[in-house]
C-alpha cells in the first residue's frame, strides 16, 4: 500500500514516514509545505510533494495520485491563532477528504484529538481546535470513505513502549507520538478498524491486540 502522509513533517508524521519508509509491506509519500523539508525527505531517500492545505482540493488530489491510502496527521500547532486552526484542522481536513474522494482513493486514517467527539469533554483552553476537530471527523464519517478516526491523548514525546489501551470513550491519559504512528501503522490494513473512531492512550496490550479488541 502506497501511503499519502499529509502533515509529514509534523512530529507523528515524521515517526509515520520513517515506519513506513522501513515497512516491508508498504511505502510512502510525504506531504510537507516548505520546498526545504521537501529536499530534506529526498536525500534520506522519501518521496515527498510541496503543497500546502490552504491550497486548492485539486492540489491536494494531484499530490496524492498514485496512493493507495491517505493519513492526515496535519496540525496548525499550539501557537497559532483560531484563524489557522479553522484553516487547517478543519477545512484543509475536509480538502484532503474531498481529493481522496475525487481520485477514488478509500482508505483514510484522521488523526484527531481525544473525545473530540464528545463536546462536554473539550478542553476549554483549546476550544477553536475541538471544533474544529469534532467537524472534521464529522465530515469523514459522513463520506464514503473507509475511514479510521483515531483519537490520541495528551501527547508526549517519550520512546514509545509499543503498548497502548485503545477503546471507543477512556478517561483522559498520554500517549507516546511515536505509539501513535504505531498504531497508524497498524490500523493500515487491520479490518477491525474499517469505519471506527476510538480514542488512544498508553497502556498494556501491544498495539495489535488492542485494535482486535476495540
Amino acid at each position: 500500500m502506497k501511503v499519502f502522509v499529509v502533515g509529514a513533517n509534523g512530529q507523528i508524521g515524521k515517526h509515520l514516514v520513517d515506519l513506513l519508509k522501513d515497512s516491508p509491506d508498504h511505502s510512502v509519500r510525504a506531504m510537507v509545505r516548505k520546498e526545504e523539508q521537501s529536499e530534506h525527505l529526498k536525500k534520506n531517500g522519501i518521496e515527498s510533494a510541496v503543497v500546502s492545505l490552504t491550497g486548492s482540493v485539486d492540489e491536494i488530489a494531484n499530490a496524492a495520485k498514485g496512493c493507495d491510502a491517505i493519513v492526515f496527521t496535519a496540525g496548525s500547532g499550539g501557537s497559532t491563532g483560531a484563524d489557522q486552526t479553522l484553516l487547517i484542522d478543519l477545512d484543509g481536513a475536509v480538502k484532503t477528504i474531498e481529493a481522496a474522494e475525487n481520485l477514488g482513493i478509500d482508505r483514510f486514517i484522521m488523526v484527531s484529538a481525544f473525545q473530540a467527539n464528545n463536546r462536554e469533554n473539550w478542553n476549554e483552553a483549546i476550544k477553536p481546535y475541538y471544533v474544529a476537530k469534532h467537524y472534521a471527523d464529522r465530515a469523514l464519517l459522513q463520506s464514503d470513505l473507509n475511514y479510521t478516526i483515531i483519537r490520541p491523548g495528551g501527547l508526549v514525546n517519550e520512546p514509545g513502549t509499543g503498548k497502548v489501551t485503545a477503546a471507543e470513550e477512556l478517561e483522559r491519559g498520554s500517549i507516546a507520538r511515536e505509539d501513535v504512528a504505531r498504531t497508524i501503522l497498524a490500523s493500515l490494513t487491520d479490518e477491525n478498524t474499517y469505519k471506527r473512531s476510538f480514542d488512544l492512550i498508553s497502556g498494556d496490550t501491544a498495539i495489535a491486540e488492542a485494535l482486535r479488541e476495540i
